[in-house]
Protein backbone atom coordinates (compact mmCIF):
# COMPACT_ATOMS: atom_id res chain seq x y z
CA UNK A 1 0.00 0.00 0.00
CA UNK A 2 1.39 3.38 -0.96
CA UNK A 3 1.78 6.26 1.44
CA UNK A 4 -1.06 8.76 1.25
CA UNK A 5 -0.36 12.47 0.85
CA UNK A 6 -2.41 14.33 3.46
CA UNK A 7 -3.65 17.89 2.92
CA UNK A 8 -4.82 20.14 5.75
CA UNK A 9 -8.42 20.97 4.85
CA UNK A 10 -10.16 22.66 7.79
CA UNK A 11 -10.55 22.84 11.55
CA UNK A 12 -12.78 20.04 12.88
CA UNK A 13 -14.86 22.72 14.65
CA UNK A 14 -15.80 24.24 11.25
CA UNK A 15 -17.84 21.13 10.39
CA UNK A 16 -21.15 21.41 12.26
CA UNK A 17 -22.50 18.24 13.90
CA UNK A 18 -24.81 16.26 11.60
CA UNK A 19 -24.40 18.78 8.78
CA UNK A 20 -22.39 19.47 5.63
CA UNK A 21 -20.13 22.31 4.48
CA UNK A 22 -18.43 23.02 1.17
CA UNK A 23 -14.76 23.99 1.03
CA UNK A 24 -12.08 24.46 -1.60
CA UNK A 25 -8.95 22.36 -0.96
CA UNK A 26 -6.05 22.54 -3.41
CA UNK A 27 -8.44 23.30 -6.28
CA UNK A 28 -10.93 20.56 -5.29
CA UNK A 29 -14.52 21.51 -4.43
CA UNK A 30 -15.06 19.22 -1.43
CA UNK A 31 -18.02 18.54 0.85
CA UNK A 32 -17.24 17.73 4.49
CA UNK A 33 -19.89 15.92 6.50
CA UNK A 34 -20.17 15.26 10.22
CA UNK A 35 -22.33 12.22 10.99
CA UNK A 36 -22.53 10.76 14.49
CA UNK A 37 -19.16 12.29 15.40
CA UNK A 38 -17.37 10.98 12.28
CA UNK A 39 -16.08 13.26 9.48
CA UNK A 40 -16.48 12.20 5.83
CA UNK A 41 -15.38 13.91 2.61
CA UNK A 42 -16.59 13.67 -0.99
CA UNK A 43 -16.58 15.75 -4.14
CA UNK A 44 -19.08 18.57 -3.71
CA UNK A 45 -20.59 18.38 -7.20
CA UNK A 46 -23.44 16.00 -8.00
CA UNK A 47 -22.66 13.64 -10.88
CA UNK A 48 -26.21 13.96 -12.19
CA UNK A 49 -27.18 17.62 -12.11
CA UNK A 50 -23.93 19.51 -11.42
CA UNK A 51 -25.34 21.01 -8.20
CA UNK A 52 -23.30 21.68 -5.05
CA UNK A 53 -24.06 18.96 -2.51
CA UNK A 54 -23.27 21.28 0.42
CA UNK A 55 -26.52 23.05 -0.47
CA UNK A 56 -28.43 19.78 -0.12
CA UNK A 57 -29.99 18.02 2.84
CA UNK A 58 -27.99 15.61 5.02
CA UNK A 59 -29.98 12.85 6.70
CA UNK A 60 -27.90 10.23 8.46
CA UNK A 61 -25.25 9.00 6.03
CA UNK A 62 -27.10 10.29 2.94
CA UNK A 63 -26.71 13.63 1.23
CA UNK A 64 -29.60 14.69 -0.99
CA UNK A 65 -28.77 16.75 -4.06
CA UNK A 66 -30.66 20.06 -3.99
CA UNK A 67 -31.41 19.93 -7.71
CA UNK A 68 -33.16 16.61 -8.43
CA UNK A 69 -33.24 14.97 -4.96
CA UNK A 70 -30.90 12.12 -5.84
CA UNK A 71 -28.92 10.80 -2.87
CA UNK A 72 -25.38 9.61 -2.17
CA UNK A 73 -23.89 7.71 0.77
CA UNK A 74 -21.30 10.10 2.26
CA UNK A 75 -19.20 7.19 3.54
CA UNK A 76 -18.27 5.94 0.06
CA UNK A 77 -19.88 8.24 -2.53
CA UNK A 78 -22.19 5.54 -3.89
CA UNK A 79 -25.60 6.60 -5.25
CA UNK A 80 -28.46 5.51 -3.02
CA UNK A 81 -31.51 7.06 -4.72
CA UNK A 82 -32.55 7.85 -8.30
CA UNK A 83 -32.00 9.77 -10.47
CA UNK A 84 -28.27 9.57 -9.63
CA UNK A 85 -26.47 6.52 -10.98
CA UNK A 86 -22.80 7.56 -10.94
CA UNK A 87 -20.85 7.72 -7.67
CA UNK A 88 -19.10 10.82 -6.41
CA UNK A 89 -15.49 10.54 -5.35
CA UNK A 90 -14.94 10.05 -1.63
CA UNK A 91 -11.69 10.91 0.14
CA UNK A 92 -9.88 9.33 3.08
CA UNK A 93 -10.07 11.53 6.19
CA UNK A 94 -7.64 11.82 9.08
CA UNK A 95 -8.22 13.96 12.18
CA UNK A 96 -5.12 15.29 13.89
CA UNK A 97 -4.68 18.09 16.44
CA UNK A 98 -8.22 19.37 15.84
CA UNK A 99 -7.74 19.57 12.06
CA UNK A 100 -9.31 17.63 9.17
CA UNK A 101 -6.75 16.22 6.72
CA UNK A 102 -7.73 14.71 3.37
CA UNK A 103 -5.93 12.38 0.97
CA UNK A 104 -6.94 13.97 -2.32
CA UNK A 105 -4.98 11.81 -4.78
Amino acid sequence: MSDLQWTDAAPVDDVPADDVIGILVDGHDVALYSVEGQIYATDNICTHGHARLCEGFLEGHEIECPLHQGKFDVRNGQPSCAPVTEAIKSYPVRIEAGRVFLALD
